[in-house]
C-alpha cells in the first residue's frame, strides 16, 4: 500500500483497483483536488487500511482479483461507518445500480470514469463532512447526532450510511421500523443530505386525516370542488415541489387512492380535485410504515404494484433493544433538551438510572424513553438523576408491578421469604428476567445468580 500526502487538505480518501493504471490515474486526479490520498491493490489490502486509518472517502473497483467492492465497503462499513464509498465499474447494470446503493455506497459510476463525476460526487461528500463540523454533530458523549438522530451502534450508523447513499439518488425510499424508532427523522435526514435540502421537506401522516379529506388534502382541489371548498388549495404534492413529500404510515391508505397515488409516482403529475388541468412536480417521495407492506400485498390490503414502485430503496431503523449502548447518550440528549426547553438546569445522570434503563426493552422504543425522561425531568427535583428516580417514575404499559409484603410469619427465615418473592416478581413478570430485575432494582446478573442459588428452573425465565 502507497500512502502519498502532498496537499495541506484535512481530507482523506483511500482509492481501490486492482488495476495500477487505473489507481494511479485516480490518485493524481485526487491529489490535484487537494486530497490527502492512500491506495490499495485489492479487497485485502484495503481491509488493512481502513482498520488503521479513518478517511473520509473510499473509492473502490468492484470486480477485483482478490474480491469485489461489495466486501471492500462491509470493511468500511464495520471500521468507520460514517465514511462514504463509491463503488466504480466497466460492467454497469441497473441492478448493480441498485445493489450497490442498497448495501450503502454513497454513488456509483461506470468506468470508464467521468472525473469530473467523480469529483462531484466527492464535493457532496465534503459538503456533508463540512455541514457536519460546523453544525458541531459530534457531541463529548461521544454519540453521533446527525438531524436529531442519536447513536453510534453498529446497526444505527450502517442504516445512516444506507441513507446517505439514498440521499445521493432522487430514488423514492420505503422505510420500515417499529413505531417510536425515528422514521421521521431518518427522512428528514435523507432529505438535509440531499440536494433538495434548500426545497421544502413536506409530511402527511395518512393516518391522522380522515380519509374523506385524504385526498384533498394530498393533491389538493379547486373552489367548489366539494361542499364547503370556499377557496382553491394547493395539496401536499404541489407544496412539496422541488423538495421532498414524506408519507408517514403509508399503509394506512385507503386502497381507493392508492391507484391515483401510483400514477403520480410514475407520471410526476396529478390533478387537483375539481380541475382537469394536470400538474407537474419535481419531488422525491420517501414512505415510512410500522407494518410490513409485504404481508399487506399478500393480505390483499395494499397494492403490490404501488408496493414495488415504493420500494426502490428500502431503508430500516434498528429498535432501541437492540442498541441498548446508545441508552446513555440518548439520556443526556433528552434531559439536556428538557432541561433547556424548561429553563432549567441540566441534571446529572447517575449510572444507576443508566443501568435500569438499559436493564429494560423499551417495546415503545426512542418514544416511550424520550416520555419517560421528559416525565423524570418535570417531576424530579434535585441535580442528579439516580435509581430511585427510575423506581420512583417507571410504570411499563400493560405490565404489573409487584405487590408489597404481606406481613412475614415470626421466624420464617430471610432464605425463604427472599425466594418467594423472587418467584412472585418472575410470576408477575411472565418469567421476563430483565423485566423482573427491573422490578426489584437489582441488576440482572444478580437476578441471575439468585435463580441458581435457590434452584429455580433457568430455561423456565428467559
Amino acid at each position: 500500500m502507497n500512502s502519498i500526502s502532498t496537499s495541506d487538505s484535512n481530507s482523506t480518501v483511500l482509492v481501490v483497483d486492482d488495476e495500477p493504471g487505473m489507481r494511479t490515474a485516480l490518485q493524481a486526479n485526487f491529489l490535484r483536488h487537494g486530497w490527502r490520498v492512500e491506495t490499495a491493490s485489492g479487497v485485502r489490502d484495503a481491509a488493512r487500511a481502513v482498520e488503521l486509518t479513518s478517511f473520509d472517502l473510499v473509492v473502490s473497483d468492484i470486480r477485483m482479483r482478490d474480491g469485489d467492492g461489495f466486501e471492500v465497503m462491509c470493511s468500511v462499513l464495520k471500521n468507520s461507518p460514517t465514511t462514504a464509498v463509491i463503488l466504480l465499474t466497466a460492467f454497469g447494470s441497473v441492478p448493480e445500480a441498485v445493489e450497490s446503493m442498497r448495501s450503502g455506497a454513497f454513488d456509483y459510476l461506470t468506468k470508464p470514469v467521468s472525473f469530473e463525476q467523480l469529483q462531484s460526487a466527492a464535493a457532496r461528500v465534503m459538503k456533508r463532512i463540512n455541514e457536519k463540523s460546523a453544525s458541531g454533530s459530534i457531541q463529548d458523549t461521544g454519540a453521533n447526532i446527525t438531524s436529531g438522530i442519536v447513536g453510534r451502534a453498529p446497526l444505527l450508523l450502517q442504516a445512516l450510511q444506507r441513507a446517505r447513499a439514498a440521499a445521493s439518488t432522487d430514488a423514492d425510499v420505503l422505510i420500515e421500523a417499529e413505531s417510536g424508532t425515528g422514521k421521521e427523522l431518518l427522512a428528514k435526514f435523507i432529505h438535509q443530505a440531499s440536494n433538495r435540502s434548500r426545497k421544502p421537506f413536506v409530511a402527511v401522516n395518512c393516518a391522522a386525516v380522515p380519509e374523506h379529506l385524504l385526498e384533498s388534502e394530498l393533491f389538493g382541489h379547486a373552489k367548489g370542488a366539494f361542499t364547503g371548498a370556499n377557496a382553491a388549495k394547493a395539496g401536499k404534492f404541489e407544496l412539496a415541489n422541488g423538495g421532498t413529500l414524506l408519507l408517514d404510515e403509508i399503509g394506512e391508505m385507503p386502497l381507493n387512492l392508492q391507484p391515483k397515488l401510483l400514477r403520480i409516482l410514475q407520471e410526476r403529475e396529478f390533478e387537483r380535485l375539481g380541475e382537469t388541468r394536470s400538474i407537474h412536480v419535481d419531488i422525491r417521495v420517501i414512505a415510512t410504515t410500522n407494518a410490513s407492506l409485504g404481508s399487506m400485498v399478500e393480505q390483499g390490503r395494499f397494492r403490490s404494484d404501488l408496493y414495488y414502485r415504493l420500494n426502490v430503496i428500502p431503508l430500516s431503523l434498528p429498535s432501541l433493544r437492540d442498541r441498548l449502548e446508545d441508552i446513555p447518550a440518548l439520556a443526556k440528549y433528552f434531559a439536556e433538551r428538557f432541561a433547556t426547553e424548561t429553563d432549567n438546569p441540566i441534571p446529572g445522570i447517575d449510572p444507576g438510572f443508566i443501568e435500569r434503563l438499559q436493564s429494560y426493552d423499551w417495546p415503545g422504543n426512542i418514544r416511550e424513553l424520550a416520555n419517560f425522561m421528559r416525565r423524570v425531568l418535570s417531576l424530579h427535583q434535585g441535580d442528579t438523576i439516580d435509581a430511585a428516580c427510575f423506581y420512583k417514575e417507571f410504570h411499563p404499559i400493560g405490565r404489573t408491578q409487584p405487590a408489597p409484603f404481606a406481613m412475614p410469619v415470626p421466624g420464617t427465615p430471610i432464605a425463604v421469604l427472599e425466594k418467594a418473592h423472587l418467584e412472585n416478581t418472575l410470576a408477575l413478570a411472565h418469567g421476563n428476567r430483565t423485566h423482573a430485575a427491573v422490578m426489584l432494582g437489582i441488576s440482572l446478573r444478580t437476578m441471575r445468580n439468585k435463580i441458581r442459588e435457590y434452584g429455580l428452573p433457568p430455561r423456565r425465565y428467559a
